[in-house]
């Protein structure tokens, strides 16, 4: 539907979108908050860069890959290999706090209103930052969670034990083969929660949390502020279009963009919409 529509930008300066989405926090009976990646990277969640070469040079070094994202696809001939990458990316980028305290700023900004999450970052920042966990629905995952590689059963587990064994026990960028994760139940090797293809397990927590969020659609209506925080293109049929669609349907609603160089809207929405482009912990910052 959207893909067809003519897309614009805010013809508004920077400062008078600030005024506008403090205002529209202000006076919105409810916030809907969608959030990309490009929230966690304003919070110093990069992947590349110093960053990367501060944690993870030795990898570089002997795989020859430059970035975070792509050591994750790189081919390890062993799994011994593949854990030792993969269980510090998992704790520099699950179990260590973002650099910068966007998600903090953010919480102080809708604390006290009536509010819901839905995000596909993975990186669990909203929870760390205090908001509640049955406001949050994490659609692609959680680093946080294994789950069975076949899968032969519906169901999650918490990682974080062993996943720090990994990495305090793992010597020459391997792990030790008494520590690979296997299945409990079929004993096949367990891999991370992470939507990447049809195996992808939706436990029973995905689900409630999925139907929360479609209940607090459901029944908020009204003044109701759809804040979209640093999405991209990748999957817009999660995020940015229901929003562009739900504020369309909703003559009360606003619709909020923050994104750098990408902060579009619409037409058919304009007049109901804020586009900020801009770095999404300034803008935050700014609103307060």
């Amino acid at each position: 539907m959207f893909s067809r529509m003519k897309i614009t930008t805010s013809t508004g300066n920077y400062s008078d979108n600030i005024k506008r989405l403090k205002k529209a926090l202000d006076e919105c009976d409810a916030v809907v908050i969608g959030a990309g990646a490009g929230l966690s990277t304003s919070a110093g969640f990069v992947y590349s860069g110093e960053r990367f070469e501060k944690l993870f040079s030795d990898f570089e070094k002997k795989y020859g890959f430059h970035d975070m994202y792509s050591g994750g696809f790189y081919p390890y001939q062993t799994k011994e290999e593949f854990w030792a990458y993969w269980s510090r990316y998992i704790f520099v980028n699950r179990y260590t706090d973002a650099p910068k305290p966007v998600y903090d700023e953010l919480f102080d900004l809708v604390k006290e209103k009536d509010y819901f999450v839905i995000t596909t970052n993975v990186d669990h920042c909203f929870q760390k930052a205090g908001f509640d966990k049955k406001r949050l629905f994490y659609t692609q995952g959680d680093y946080g969670l294994f789950q069975c590689s076949v899968p032969c059963h519906d169901k999650t587990y918490e990682n974080e034990e062993i996943v720090r064994r990994m990495v305090e026990e793992q010597k020459d960028m391997r792990i030790p083969t008494g520590l690979l994760p296997k299945c409990p139940v079929c004993g096949e090797p367990m891999t991370m929660n992470l939507r990447s293809d049809d195996k992808f397990v939706e436990d029973e927590g995905w689900h409630e949390a999925a139907a929360r969020y479609e209940n607090f659609l459901r029944t908020r209506k009204g003044k109701v502020l759809f804040l979209e925080l640093g999405v991209g293109y990748n999957t817009p049929v999660i995020i940015k279009y229901p929003f562009w669609q739900m504020t369309a349907q909703n003559p009360d609603a606003t619709y909020a963009c923050i994104n750098f160089g990408e902060a579009v809207m619409p037409e058919e929405i304009a007049g109901r919409s804020i586009c900020i482009d801009g770095d999404i912990g300034e803008a935050i910052e700014k609103t307060a």
